[in-house]
């Protein structure tokens, strides 16, 4: 018997091949989590050109803007220099030298005219004509008359607007009355503190020089110290204390935050003013002088105040400084204090001067 010893070939197992095929299908995938689904990317990318286009417009804009604003405040500036030079027609051709004043304008004074649009402003306060001022003050009235200084006569007046303000009307003697006026129209308009009056304005129409001033309706300190017989009014001490430090913090405005700093040169009671709350503000800077002025550290010059209230080294040598100031405010210190005047001409001769060994 013959035996068949030929051997079938085995067949691979079926699940060998399937976990092959299998093998090969799952390798792409593995490859395929290893980058972001292009889903994903445009989330991120859309929003990210979105936000960017946004502030570049937004910058674009702001630009423009700035580019516009630049423009017309050129043209301002020039509108406004032209105009000024047309309306100068006074102290266009005066021949004074003003070296003391700060920031004198040369040529024209700050734009007055005979011809002006109703309600006209410089560096923020009003400029009147004389026959509006007139006007205030019911053709400056003795009646209305409140003071009387070295360099004019102050009125109470009530303006077109309806506000109660002193008008001070200069005396033009000489080269010193125009000087006092610039000086105080150049300080005031630059200056502005709550412990110094405030400026609302000034005339120079033709010949006239008027300053108009915030009122104060309790007067000058000197007043309430010594009235008269018929006023019996008399400061409590926390009012005296209060202004002696008003009178502090103005002169400490004008020696250390003022630019250029300023000495007052005349600080005394009379030019001490009070307001409805009895706060003080100091007034009357024709007699100002700047630190620009000094020279080795001094500013020589011509002595001029009030005696009693003058420093020493200032009455005898005129060398000016800010300790001038304060030697003034000590003086009035002791006023405040002992309601006594520094030099009282009805004392006798040796207690004429009683204060100055004391400050």
């Amino acid at each position: 018997m013959e035996t068949n010893t030929t051997a079938t070939p085995a067949s691979p197992p079926a699940n060998n091949h399937t976990h092959i095929h299998h093998h090969s299908h799952s390798q792409p995938d593995t490859h395929h989590h290893g980058i972001l689904p292009s889903d994903s990317m445009l989330v991120i990318i859309i929003p990210t050109i979105s936000i960017l286009l946004l502030v570049a417009i937004i910058v674009i804009v702001i630009m423009l803007r700035r580019l516009k604003s630049a423009k017309n405040r050129g043209n301002s500036k020039s509108n406004s220099s032209s105009s000024g030079n047309q309306n100068c027609n006074f102290i266009a051709h005066t021949a004074i030298n003003f070296n003391s004043s700060p920031d004198v304008k040369s040529g024209c004074l700050y734009g007055g005219s005979l011809i002006r649009t109703p309600a006209s402003r410089f560096k923020g306060v009003q400029v009147f004509t004389y026959k509006e001022l007139e006007m205030a003050t019911d053709k400056f009235s003795e009646a209305n008359v409140i003071g009387n200084g070295g360099f004019g006569v102050v009125y109470r007046g009530v303006l077109s607007d309806g506000t109660v303000a002193a008008i001070k009307v200069l005396r033009r003697d000489g080269k010193q009355g125009e000087r006092a006026f610039r000086i105080e129209v150049d300080l005031l308009t630059r200056l502005h503190s709550l412990y110094l009056v405030e400026l609302l304005g000034y005339c120079a129409d033709q010949h006239y020089r008027l300053l108009i001033f915030e009122y104060m309706p309790n007067g000058t300190l000197q007043s309430q110290l010594h009235p008269s017989h018929n006023q019996q009014r008399v400061l409590d001490w926390g009012t005296r204390l209060r202004v002696a430090l008003d009178c502090a913090r103005a002169l400490e405005f004008l020696h250390e935050h003022a630019v250029p700093s300023v000495i007052h040169r005349d600080f005394k009671p009379s030019n001490i003013l009070l307001d409805q709350n009895f706060r003080a503000k100091v007034s009357d800077f024709g007699l100002a002088k700047t630190s620009s002025d000094k020279i080795n550290g001094q500013i020589p010059i011509r002595v001029i105040g009030t005696t009693g209230y003058l420093a020493p080294e200032y009455a005898s040598s005129g060398k000016l400084t800010t300790k001038s100031d304060v030697y003034s405010y000590g003086v009035v210190l002791l006023e405040l204090l002992t309601g006594r005047v520094p030099l009282d001409t009805k004392r006798p001769l040796e207690r004429m001067s009683w204060s100055h060994g004391l400050v």
